[in-house]
């Protein structure tokens, strides 16, 4: 197994590491991809009773249940909201989870996404490359839904919406991108490593916590800030709150800082995934 991973990935991945040609890929096969994406949807809710209706239940009944622990339970508050209130924080809340949920969601999906489909791998002429990008479409929609009960309730808890929302799209990016990179390369690694499932899930576990997202950041000591910056869905969390809530846009430097950063994962995984898939044959 190991042997059939290195004479895979002796070719180098340099030659897949050309945005221009990724774009291509995905543009080309655009509804392909939208096909993948609404399979991946509809599958998620075949054969219940609410269809898609659950997209709007669970996110709404997680969110309270975090918010009861969190803001009842432990009566916690968010540092300089305007308010205070458990409405407010509850608020706060759904913002982070609903940016983190995207990148959970296509990376713990992407260590059995191969695996999955042994005759794309075999019998069929596929461009694999795209499955991964059917899970960011299906995630992206959830969040679309997510976002739009977080607005609702924000509505009707302060009575707008704030016009800093017109941010929310440029500060995602460098979600998008992470999330796509990791689940290409987690992708090709569950092909050859099984175990990698397990390690991932611990993973988001550690993740979701070292994230501020049931906590601003300013409350972290400072000694054990710095950890915690460096972790790219930290800016996510806080540029979907302050594009949210009206704080105002991302600090432009820091973001393109992050958009390099991420896209250069991106990229990476996206050679990476190019250039071992040549092997999957072999090991499914």
């Amino acid at each position: 197994m190991s042997t059939v991973l290195i004479t895979a990935a002796r070719d180098g991945v340099l030659r897949h590491l050309n945005p221009a040609a990724l774009a291509r890929n995905i543009w080309q096969h655009r509804g392909l991809i939208g096909q993948f994406t609404r399979r991946e949807i509809e599958g998620r809710y075949r054969s219940s009773v609410l269809g898609f209706g659950w997209s709007f239940v669970t996110p709404l009944v997680l969110r309270l249940i975090y918010m009861f622990v969190f803001g009842i339970v432990f009566q916690s508050r968010w540092p300089g909201a305007r308010t205070g209130r458990l409405a407010e924080f509850g608020l706060m809340l759904f913002a982070g989870l609903t940016a983190f949920n995207v990148f959970s969601e296509c990376v713990l999906r992407a260590a059995g996404l191969i695996v999955a489909v042994p005759n794309y791998v075999k019998r069929v002429v596929f461009p694999l490359e795209l499955l991964p990008v059917s899970v960011l479409g299906s995630a992206l929609f959830h969040a679309a839904i997510s976002l739009t009960v977080l607005l609702a309730v924000q509505l009707v808890i302060t009575g707008r919406i704030e016009p800093t929302l017109v941010w929310l799209p440029i500060s995602a990016v460098p979600l998008v991108f992470l999330s796509l990179g990791l689940t290409w390369f987690v992708a090709s690694l569950g092909v050859f490593l099984r175990d990698i499932g397990y390690a991932v899930t611990l993973g988001v576990q550690v993740l979701m916590f070292v994230t501020p997202i049931f906590y601003p950041l300013e409350l972290v000591p400072p000694l054990l800030r710095p950890p915690i910056q460096i972790n790219p869905l930290t800016a996510v969390v806080e540029n979907f709150r302050r594009a949210i809530f009206g704080a105002g846009g991302p600090e432009p430097i820091a973001l393109a800082a992050w958009i390099a950063a991420t896209g250069a994962v991106m990229m990476f995984g996206y050679a990476w995934f190019m250039k071992t898939k040549k092997a999957f044959a072999d090991v499914l």
